[in-house]
């Protein structure tokens, strides 16, 4: 099945369980119940999905005499307008609420429609306590958007999300809009039957690209290896003799696990899938201390520790100072995000002239003998989810619903990804945008090409074909050119999809009040517990691991799985392919 119709499919299962359950230079200034047959619903990933044959999409509003960006006049007394942008502490990168590029934002649409555009700053690290802290202070955002699904719902129950009529959101923003309607992501709009959200879009959704592993080429040369071994047995075997002959003496490094989405246990979980389990215990938010997958990908990570592949120390090691070790010539591999400059990997080489990179490829194959499999997470078939906060006013919504339309046309969107031609990007031989890598001028843009600006409308940049795209965001000015691996690895993802193996969460059409009541304090349990287990006695493991699951479940676990199995249950989530 092509994305089209995975994503039509996806977003019907939800619609019928929640309808029936309820460019200027750099001179100028400066990202309730219902029930859903096993027939109209989806699977997790896009290779195949249920018919659909027989479902009704939700009716296009009429937007005959829409006004759009052309109809829309000033407002006659000036709007505060309060966007969130993560920060992410990333080095390197402006500030996130003051920079050429919110300036630009404030001089190409705020100025010319009376509208103060104001960036807050939300830490990425602990998205749920940033907004709570601003809802207690009254002082939310006028956009609040998130990738997680749970966490929309949750502040919808919270009370910090408005209802909104989708019809008025289609005469002001009729084009982000009819987006929505060509991708069917109506469905995905509604909660107990009221309007909460608007959806971005996420292409190559099930076949992420932009995150990888980046390894020393360079080593495994010197210890006679053409590339990067795919099953556990054989990874083994690399790191032991790169330790061995001295390269390093933790060639994996490490760094504390804490927050939402760690621990991705995709790759030990059982094909084909058991669907309750799935939408019980799937969830990446939380980690599923107590599922099997989760004990087995923990039991790897406590082999790697004993072997001493991981740094002894990781528990009180940050993502920098990790990535510091890799950059210094301390650790074999370290993870990131692609872009023309990946600051990284320039100084990587920097420090080491003679050092060559490659990237680890997705296992095109399962692990024989380390008995686990090819899979991993696949991102929902939609982008950000948008809500508007409660505390915000009429009008400081509707410069909400114009700002995602004015960042969605072509022009505005292609400026705020891409940069100022001559600046950041000159245009190659064939016409597409080719950027200026190690640029530092007063246009820097922030992180991951400023992502977090433009985030609202759209989760990646798109010019050309996959293969174009990939080639303008692999990083540029090193001594290696990884583009073709970016690409090899993209096509391995395509080929793991199509197999069933890219697998997205499930969503649920109603609020978990449990989760609400428990995310929080369970993420810093398990990093607790996460830490006992990975050093722990091998002997010990399953005892202990039985001995904190227990603990975990007692401390609220059981009751999410519990809340979740009841909407599962009763048709209100959505739901694999049988």
């Amino acid at each position: 099945m092509n994305k089209k119709a995975f994503k039509r499919a996806m977003a019907l299962a939800l619609t019928g369980v929640m309808a029936m359950g309820t460019l200027t230079g750099c001179g100028g200034g400066s990202d309730d119940s219902g029930s859903v047959s096993a027939d109209n619903t989806t699977t997790g990933d896009n290779s195949s999905a249920a018919s659909t044959d027989n479902a009704e999409t939700a009716a296009p509003a009429d937007t005959s005499g829409a006004a759009g960006v052309d109809g829309w006049e000033a407002f006659a007394e000036n709007v505060t307008l309060k966007i969130p942008v993560y920060d992410r502490g990333a080095e390197g990168v402006p500030n996130v609420s003051d920079n050429y590029w919110t300036k630009w934002v404030q001089e190409n649409f705020g100025d010319k429609y009376n509208i103060t555009v104001e960036y807050v700053p939300i830490a990425r690290t602990d998205v749920l306590t940033s907004y709570a802290l601003l809802a207690a202070a009254e002082d939310l955002p006028t956009i609040l958007m998130e990738y997680d699904y749970p966490k929309q719902a949750q502040w919808a129950a919270d009370g910090y999300l408005t209802t909104y009529d989708l019809d008025e959101f289609a005469k002001v923003a009729p084009t982000y809009y009819q987006r929505m309607v060509d991708l069917d992501q109506i469905g995905f709009t509604e909660m107990n039957g009221d309007t909460y959200f608007a959806l971005a879009e996420r292409p190559y959704y099930d076949t992420a690209y932009t995150f990888v592993t980046f390894y020393r080429k360079d080593w495994l040369d010197q210890i006679g290896y053409d590339s990067y071994p795919e099953t556990w047995e054989e990874q083994k075997a690399m790191y032991q003799k790169l330790i061995d002959e001295g390269l390093c003496e933790h060639p994996l490094g490490g760094h504390m696990v804490t927050g939402a989405g760690v621990d991705q246990n995709y790759a030990f979980r059982s094909f084909p899938l058991d669907e309750e389990n799935w939408a019980c215990y799937g969830d990446y938010a939380i980690p599923a201390l107590g599922d099997d997958a989760n004990r087995e990908y923990i039991r790897r990570e406590n082999e790697k520790y004993q072997l001493g592949f991981l740094n002894p120390e990781y528990y009180v090691t940050d993502q920098e100072t990790e990535k510091a070790s890799f950059v210094s010539g301390q650790i074999f591999q370290f993870a990131g995000y692609i872009s023309a400059d990946v600051d990284f990997l320039t100084a990587l080489f920097e420090q080491n002239p003679d050092a060559h990179i490659g990237v680890q490829l997705q296992a095109a194959i399962d692990d024989p003998d380390g008995g686990t499999v090819s899979a991993y997470r696949a991102d929902n078939p939609f982008g950000m989810m948008i809500g508007f906060s409660s505390q915000a006013s009429e009008d400081e919504i509707k410069a909400a619903w114009m700002y995602m339309e004015w960042m969605t046309q072509e022009e505005n969107l292609f400026t705020m990804q891409w940069g100022i031609e001559g600046e950041n990007y000159n245009l190659g031989d064939d016409g597409l945008p080719v950027p200026v890598a190690d640029y530092n001028g007063d246009c820097k843009q922030g992180f991951n090409n400023s992502k977090d600006y433009w985030c609202v409308t759209i989760e990646a940049r798109n010019a050309g074909t996959i293969e174009e795209i990939i080639a303008a965001s692999s990083p540029k000015n090193l001594p290696d050119d990884v583009t073709q691996e970016l690409i090899d690895n993209y096509y391995r993802k395509v080929e793991l999809a199509e197999k069933g193996r890219a697998v997205s969460d499930c969503n649920f059409a109603v609020v978990l009040d449990s989760v609400g009541e428990y995310q929080a304090s369970l993420l810093e349990l398990y990093t607790e517990y996460r830490d006992q287990l990975t050093m722990c006695d091998p002997d010990e493991f399953d005892t202990l691991y039985d001995e904190l699951a227990q603990k975990y479940a007692d401390a609220g676990y059981q009751e999410i799985v519990d809340e979740r199995k009841e909407a599962y249950e009763a048709g209100q989530s959505t739901k694999l392919q049988k």
